[in-house]
């Protein structure tokens, strides 16, 4: 055999299985049965669950409480004074009686 000899990397089939699923995960494309056999394989298999710990690990160096501060930000909710609704009430009135007034059965009547 020569030197440049590579190695056979062994991985088990739960470990293949997994590696479609995380590439499915991150695509956006995994489905609500993927991601439980996700769960299941990472509880099974020690290997897997180190990589996703260490992924883990590696996210959070790489944001910094960026996710924790989009999950905990509320959103912008505007609120209407009453004059602003006041004034949309009487648009509405304002502009069904004007369609009222131009519709062609209301010259009839």
């Amino acid at each position: 055999m020569s030197r440049d000899h590579r190695y056979i990397i062994r991985r088990t089939l739960s470990q293949e299985r997994f590696e479609v699923l995380w590439k499915k995960r991150a695509q956006g494309q995994a489905t609500l049965r993927d991601l439980a056999e996700m769960d299941e394989i990472i509880n099974r298999d020690p290997g897997v669950r180190r990589f996703v710990l260490e992924e883990m690990e590696h996210l959070e160096d790489s944001e910094p409480n960026n996710n924790a501060q989009q999950m905990i930000a509320q959103p912008h909710v505007t609120h209407q004074n009453i004059l602003a609704r006041i004034k949309a009430l009487l648009n509405r009135i304002f502009h069904m009686v004007n369609v009222l007034l131009n519709s062609p059965s209301a010259i009839h009547h």
